[in-house]
Order: structure tokens, then C-alpha cells, then sequence
């Protein structure tokens, strides 16, 4: 694998640049992609559904129409293909996910496809490289449809989805993954027999290009960031706390089992232990979302007897998650013996954290000296897609763009020229892997 072992030289970086028409059909893309699933509020392309699949059928028709050579996978995600001078050759890749959540923004994941198309028609126009170069358009890389587990397609190209995946409901509770795999196309038969649909030897890196999903950049004032790490995420998609309903006037504080309240006694007690380890140095965020009583049972006269909620803490060090779990545990343990309540933590979904190999670290650096772009070398804080090819084995590497508004909402906001300055570094580093000679790469 090209540069795992033999990075490439920092004197000898091609300079990469986009033309006006370019630039122009990447915003025209970009700007259909928003007409056609606006959906009144903001973005929504749902996960194997009619309007994630009519995305993939935009950037196949753009794609075919400059030329390229189009796959489909089992999974039905979609390659678009640059063929090289050597195609035998381990190829270069970048790509993302072309899902959003529900009244999301337009550049979650679209961004990332559309500037891998980008630097492949700019490519194609001055000459064409030593090594094939491909755009993965990735399916269902978002949590918001089914509950929690994510990155559907690309687990399926490393043969890892499980038969849980597959009876994951969607949020309609409804259908199933598979059914709704199955409606978008998908080879079931072929997925469940959890081979590999991409073997790790086909490519000599990957590269994905995505919005900065947090403030960030902004505050640095800074268009593109170069990424370290990803953080995993242990999540319980459903804890229920339960205790006694009762009456609100009728029974006393001290012989309350009141589970909202234990909720907040539990809550209060993870944010201190959140904040003494940031204290220590650890990295860790945690979230609670998704707080319910029953409906058919809530009262404004009634202490409530129930309440469930999600729970999800998220950080670049495995070991930090597999204490946090056994902190809570301990938490739960206790707060249900002070309140009389009981806690059952369900089935905890864990993705693994991912380290960006050094290597493409350098080289994303190298290319933004080179091209005097300002960027800030940081930790990605939200998932994605690249987190599977890194803990796969690939050299992966990850450049965000600046983005305002925060993401995951309708106002997520991506100025185009921090868009191309970031492209331009993408394309720089995936022609520097596509033509790199050196003796292990061949």
C-alpha cells in the first residue's frame, strides 16, 4: 500500500488546481442535490430509501455523462471509476455518504461525493495517472433512521453487517433494514454471507473530504482542517428507568420512586465524572437524548413510574469508553438502591474509534503548505465513514471544510471557496498517492 510504509516525498507534491467549469458543476450538482430534497425545513435523504437512492441516480447520471466507468456493489453503493495507466495497481479512493438526517443540511456527506467527482473530472482533463482513482458514494452512513447503528454501507463492503443490523427498525417502526435494503436493490442473500465486497488490497489509500461539524474552524478562522482521529461511540439506543407511578399530591417525597427524577440523579452524577476526566486529559463527550415517559401513561398529576432515554458518550480512546460503560453501570447500580428504582441499559451498540495513519496526516499537511492554503490539524468529533477503512487497514486520511451553523440542522451553512480550497488539497493528495513510483507501492 502506497504510502503505509514510504509516505510521499514532501518535494515532489503536484500542484492540483480546479477550472471554472469545474468549480461551476460542482455547485450546480450540489444546488440540484438541495432542490430536489428540500423538504420544507431543511435536507432530508433517507437511509435506503426513495430519496437517498434518487441521489445516488443524480451523481450516477454526472458521472457517466463525464465518462467514467460506474459500479454498483451488493450494498448498492456506487463507484465511480477513473481508470489509470496501471490498473492493477492498488487504486486511490475518496468519497462519502450521500444520506442526511431528517430536516438536515445539504453539504453533510454530499459535499464529500461531489469534490471526490470533482477532482476526478479535473484529473481526467490534464492526464491520466499511474494508478486508477475512485469516488465511493457510500449508503446509509447516518444513525437519525434506525436508532443508532450507522455506517450501513461501508460495514457492508468490509463484510460486517450482522443479522441485528438487519432487523433494526426504522424510526416508523415499520420495515426493517433489510427491507428496506432489499427495496433499494440490495443483494441480501450475498450480504449475509458476511464476505467482503472490497477486499483491503484493492486500494493504496482513502481519502475523504467532509464539512467540520462543529465550531471549530470558525473560531480558528481557518477554511480546512486535517484530521488525526475519529472518535467511536458506545451508544444504549434505550435505558428504562423504572420506579412506582403514583399519585402527586398524595405521596410523600421520602416514599417517592420517582423515575424522572432518578434520570436526573443519574445524569448529574455522569456529567461530574464527565467533567473530572477532562480535567485528567481524557477525551470524552457524552449526550443524552430521546427522554420519554410513556405517553399513555403521563400525567401532570401522576409521579411517573417510567422514563427511557438514549445514552451515548463518545471518544478517540477505546479504553475510555469501556470504562465509561463500567462507570455507568456502577451509577445506575446506585442511584437505583437510593431511589428505589432499577435501570436496564439494553443492548449497547459500540463503534470503534479510528486513528488517521500518520502518513496520510503528513501528506494532507504537505499538500496545504504547498498549496499555501491555512489549515488546522484536528480530531473529528463526529463519526465517519472513514472510521471502517481506517480500522480496516487502509492508509486513510480526512479533510474538512469549514462550516458555520454547526450540522445535523437546516442551517448548516459551507462557503464555496473554503469548498475548493479543500477539493484542491484532496485532489492534490489523492494524484500524490495516484502517481507515486516508490519500490513498496508497486
Amino acid at each position: 500500500m502506497a504510502p503505509s510504509s514510504s509516505p510521499v516525498s514532501q518535494d515532489s507534491l503536484p500542484g492540483f488546481t480546479l477550472s471554472d467549469s469545474v468549480r461551476q458543476l460542482a455547485v450546480d450538482i450540489l444546488s440540484e442535490l438541495r432542490e430536489k430534497f428540500f423538504d420544507g425545513v431543511g435536507v432530508s435523504r433517507e437511509t435506503y430509501g426513495e430519496s437517498e437512492t434518487a441521489a445516488f441516480m443524480l451523481l450516477e447520471s454526472y458521472a457517466r455523462d463525464a465518462g467514467f466507468e460506474i459500479q454498483w456493489d451488493a450494498a448498492r453503493n456506487l463507484i465511480i471509476r477513473l481508470p489509470g495507466q496501471n490498473p492493477e495497481l492498488p487504486a486511490v479512493a475518496t468519497g462519502s455518504h450521500l444520506d442526511s438526517v431528517p430536516e438536515g443540511g445539504n453539504y453533510d456527506g454530499a459535499a464529500g461525493v461531489v469534490a471526490g467527482l470533482a477532482v476526478l473530472i479535473a484529473v481526467k482533463q490534464t492526464g491520466i495517472p499511474r494508478r486508477s482513482m475512485e469516488v465511493y458514494a457510500l449508503r446509509g452512513e447516518e444513525s437519525a433512521w434506525f436508532g443508532g447503528p450507522c455506517y450501513f454501507g461501508t460495514r457492508a463492503m468490509f463484510g460486517q453487517l450482522t443479522e441485528d443490523d438487519f432487523q433494526t427498525l426504522h424510526r416508523d417502526g415499520t420495515k426493517t433494514l433489510e427491507d428496506c435494503m432489499r427495496a433499494a436493490g440490495a443483494d441480501i442473500d450475498r450480504l449475509k454471507t458476511g464476505a467482503p465486497l472490497l477486499g483491503t488490497s484493492h486500494l493504496a489509500g482513502w481519502l475523504e473530504l467532509h464539512i467540520e461539524q462543529g465550531p471549530i474552524l470558525t473560531a480558528r478562522e481557518k477554511p480546512v482542517g486535517v484530521v488525526t482521529g475519529i472518535r467511536g461511540n458506545h451508544r444504549h439506543r434505550r435505558v428504562v428507568c423504572t420506579g412506582q407511578a403514583a399519585h402527586s399530591g398524595a405521596v410523600p417525597r421520602w416514599l417517592r420512586q420517582d423515575a424522572v427524577l432518578a434520570m436526573a440523579d443519574l445524569m448529574v452524577r455522569i456529567d461530574e465524572h464527565w467533567r473530572v476526566l477532562l480535567e485528567w486529559g481524557e477525551d470524552l463527550v457524552v449526550t443524552a437524548g430521546i427522554v420519554e415517559t410513556n405517553p399513555k401513561e403521563h400525567a401532570i398529576s401522576r409521579v411517573p413510574g417510567e422514563v427511557s432515554f438514549a445514552l451515548e458518550y463518545r471518544s478517540q480512546n477505546l479504553k475510555t469508553l469501556q470504562s465509561f460503560e463500567a462507570l455507568i453501570q456502577s451509577e445506575c447500580d446506585q442511584v437505583a438502591k437510593k431511589r428505589g428504582v432499577r435501570f436496564d441499559l439494553g443492548a449497547a451498540k459500540l463503534t470503534r474509534p479510528a486513528t488517521m495513519a500518520p502518513e496520510m496526516i503528513e501528506l494532507l499537511e504537505g499538500v496545504c503548505k504547498s498549496q499555501k492554503v491555512p489549515y488546522e490539524v484536528m480530531a473529528s468529533g463526529a463519526g465517519h465513514d472513514t472510521s471502517v477503512f481506517a480500522n480496516a487497514g487502509i492508509p486513510s486520511g480526512m479533510v474538512f471544510v469549514r462550516n458555520d451553523k454547526g450540522s445535523h440542522n437546516p442551517d448548516e451553512t459551507m462557503e464555496f471557496p473554503d469548498f475548493f480550497l479543500a477539493t484542491e488539497v484532496l485532489g492534490g493528495a489523492m494524484l500524490a498517492v495516484a502517481n507515486d513510483q516508490s519500490e513498496d507501492s508497486k
